[in-house]
């Protein structure tokens, strides 16, 4: 199943998330692989996933912990394997699991110090600073298991929201269908390689190819620009507005450049297509 991600407005509804809640709130895909949209883990988590094996365990906990949720139908609460409190939420599309809500990253109500004990036994594989990893551990913020579960629905609500809003969604069309659907999706939106490539979940080399093949010869950035410009001579004879007002709406932010791409496309200027159209 493909799964298309608007990371975008994912981001955006996350840092939201946490700066009104101060809670660390992520997407995993379908296999527990974080999507990679949100940077702000804890100090915490930060010293372990800086060490290799420390980043193998948690992509390991992540992927078990999703396997769980799946299996369960509903949100799953456990602890990671460093210790933390996480719960992971599943996004449903007509009754399959296409993606995960998580948040975490912090502690339950239990006295600290007993948590942190717990916590030490399961790191003897840690080969950083253990007095500065227990201070980043102090700092962790805890919550009761009423807060936790408030925060759980609020999140389950959530997940009806992004796909009402079309945030993530699932498809089954070839590659190149996919990269069309989400140009015709994104033109109008300052676009980049690496962020379509993260959207689509397809490796740079692999959308590059995908471009070619959709295209004959043209990149990504030719198919974005053909489409900008396919919008923006539909404004040009439509609506009385200055053209750099159009080049705004389709997405370019230089009006010069605009100019250059759409008569490189075109063959004329912008204001030669409109006045050559009938639209003075």
């Amino acid at each position: 199943m493909n799964v298309l991600f608007n990371s975008n407005r994912l981001s955006e509804l996350l840092n939201n998330l946490q700066l009104l809640t101060g809670i660390w709130v992520n997407i995993f895909d379908a296999d527990g692989k974080d999507i990679r949209l949100f940077g702000n883990a804890a100090a915490f988590c930060q010293h372990i996933q800086a060490e290799a094996e420390g980043r193998r365990r948690c992509e390991d906990c992540d992927a078990r912990a999703v396997e769980r949720c799946a299996a369960l139908g509903r949100a799953y609460q456990y602890r990671c394997h460093a210790g933390l409190k996480e719960i992971v939420v599943p996004i449903y599309d007509q009754g399959v699991p296409i993606a995960y809500m998580v948040f975490g990253q912090l502690l339950d109500d239990t006295p600290q110090k007993q948590q942190w004990e717990a916590t030490v036994k399961t790191l003897g594989w840690y080969g950083g600073d253990m007095l500065e990893l227990k201070d980043a551990f102090g700092q962790i913020r805890q919550y009761s298991e009423r807060e936790i579960k408030a925060f759980t629905e609020i999140l389950e609500a959530l997940t009806h929201y992004v796909l009402l809003e079309g945030m993530i969604h699932s498809a089954q069309y070839t590659d190149q269908q996919k990269l069309e659907m989400y140009i015709d999706q994104h033109y109008m939106e300052k676009l980049s390689l690496k962020q379509i490539s993260r959207d689509l979940n397809m490796g740079t080399t692999k959308l590059c190819a995908v471009a070619k093949k959709l295209s004959g010869d043209g990149s990504v950035t030719r198919l974005i620009s053909q489409r900008r410009v396919q919008a923006a001579k539909r404004l040009l004879l439509r609506e009385d507005i200055p053209i750099s007002s159009v080049a705004e709406r389709v997405g370019f932010s230089d009006y010069n450049y605009f100019t250059k791409i759409f008569k490189t496309i075109e063959g004329v200027t912008p204001s030669a297509y409109r006045k050559y159209n009938g639209q003075h």
